[in-house]
C-alpha cells in the first residue's frame, strides 16, 4: 500500500506526496479583494505539500463576504495572483484556486447587495456574534441568476489559468452556495434546482462542467461535506444527495474529490451523523481526498484500507511550512496561533519556523 510520502496523480497534476494543504481563509488580501506580496511567501513556504489548494477565492463581486479574502475577477487580482504561483512554482510546489461563492453567507453590508441563495432562506449568526446576525434573507437565484453564476464560475476558471495556477478547485463545502443548492432545509425550489436529489445536484454539476470546459477535467476537482449541519445547512438524508453527487462527478472525469467529514469529536465542527466517505469510496473511483482532524497514523489508517488516495491537512499546515517533512522525520509540530488565523501581517502567517531554524 501506497504511504503518505509516495506520489500520486491527482487528474493530470503529478503530487510528489499525498499530503495536500487544505483551503484556508487567512484573509490577508486588500479591501478591494485583490493578492499581497505577503502571500506569495506564505505560499512559496509550504510548497512542500504534495498539492496547494488556495484559500477559498471569490469569483464574483456578488458571491464574496469575507473580508480581505482574494478573488479573481478582476484584471488586477489576476495580475496580482501571478507573483503567488511563480513563488509556489519556483519553490518547486503545486497550487490549485478554490472558486468560492457564499451565497446567503454574504452579508449585505460587505457585498452591498441582497444575497442570493437557492431558496428565500436566512443563514443563522456566527457563533460568538452575541445574538446579532449579519446575514439578510437570501432571494432565490432566478433562472438568469443561474446563468450568469455559471459564466462566473467559467470567467474565474479562465483567470484562474492565466493567473497561473495549475488548475482549479469546485467548492461545494461548508454551507456556501452549492451547498445550499444541494441541502434540503436550504432548497425549497420546485423547478429543475430543487426538490429531488438529481435536481438539487444540478448546479454542482453544471457547475463542475463549465470548470471541466475552461480547464479540462484532470485540472478540476470539487469539495464536498457531506456528512452534519455546518454554517446551518443540513439534510435529512445525505446519503441519497451526495452518493448521487459523487457518482455525478466521477462520470464527468474529474481530477480528485475532496471531503471534508465531521467527527463527534471534531475540533472545528463535529457531527454524529456517519461518515460517507465508505459509500462515496465504492461509486467515485477516482482519487479520493479526505480531510478533518487527521493526524499521522490516522491518516496513514485510511490510505492502508482503500478508503483514501491522500490526506487534506489544514490547521497543522498554518503553522508547519515544512509539514512533510516534519511528519516523515517524526520532528515536533509548531502550534498555531488562532489570534492570528485571519489578523493582517505576518504574525502567525510568514514567522512560523521550519526544521532548518532550530538545526
Amino acid at each position: 500500500m501506497p504511504s503518505l510520502f509516495d506520489p500520486i496523480d491527482l487528474g493530470a497534476i503529478h503530487a510528489p506526496n499525498r499530503l495536500l494543504m487544505a483551503p484556508l481563509t487567512r484573509a490577508r488580501a486588500t479591501d478591494d479583494h485583490v493578492p499581497t506580496p505577503i502571500m506569495a511567501e506564505y505560499y512559496a513556504q509550504r510548497a512542500s505539500a504534495g498539492l496547494i489548494i488556495s484559500e477559498a477565492t471569490g469569483i464574483s463581486r456578488e458571491g464574496l463576504g469575507w473580508p480581505n479574502a482574494p478573488g479573481l475577477w478582476t484584471h488586477e487580482q489576476v495580475e496580482a495572483w501571478k507573483p503567488v504561483t511563480e513563488a509556489v512554482h519556483k519553490a518547486g510546489g503545486r497550487i490549485v484556486a478554490q472558486l468560492w461563492h457564499m451565497g446567503r453567507l454574504c452579508p449585505p453590508d460587505v457585498i452591498g447587495m441582497q444575497p442570493v441563495s437557492s431558496s428565500a432562506t436566512l443563514a443563522p449568526p456566527r457563533p460568538g456574534n452575541s445574538g446579532r446576525n449579519p446575514y439578510a434573507e437570501a432571494r432565490p437565484a432566478t433562472q438568469d441568476d443561474i446563468a450568469r453564476i455559471l459564466d462566473d464560475y467559467a470567467a474565474a476558471t479562465r483567470n484562474a489559468l492565466e493567473a497561473g495556477f495549475d488548475g482549479v478547485q469546485l467548492h461545494g463545502a461548508n454551507g456556501y452556495l452549492i451547498d445550499q443548492f444541494l441541502r434540503d432545509n436550504s432548497n425549497f425550489r420546485d423547478d429543475a434546482y430543487g426538490g429531488a436529489p438529481e435536481n438539487r445536484i444540478r448546479l454542482l454539476r453544471e457547475a463542475t462542467q463549465r470548470l471541466i470546459g475552461e480547464a479540462g477535467a484532470g485540472r478540476v476537482s470539487v469539495r464536498l461535506s457531506p456528512n452534519g449541519e455546518t454554517q446551518g445547512c443540513d439534510d435529512s438524508d445525505p446519503k441519497s444527495v451526495f452518493v448521487p453527487a459523487a457518482r455525478a462527478l466521477a462520470e464527468l472525469g474529474i481530477g480528485f474529490l475532496e471531503l471534508r467529514e465531521q467527527a463527534p469529536d471534531g475540533t472545528f465542527g463535529s457531527s454524529d451523523v456517519p461518515k460517507l466517505s465508505p459509500d462515496i469510496r465504492k461509486v467515485f473511483p477516482g482519487p479520493l481526498v479526505l480531510n478533518q482532524d487527521y493526524e499521522l497514523d490516522s491518516a496513514q489508517a485510511d490510505l492502508d484500507s482503500g478508503l483514501a488516495d491522500a490526506i487534506a491537512f489544514g490547521r497543522k499546515f498554518l503553522a508547519n511550512p515544512d509539514l512533510p517533512e516534519r511528519l516523515r522525520t517524526g520532528a515536533g509540530l509548531n502550534t498555531p496561533n488562532p489570534r492570528t488565523f485571519y489578523a493582517p501581517g505576518a504574525e502567525g502567517y510568514t514567522d512560523y519556523p521550519p526544521l532548518s531554524a532550530a538545526s
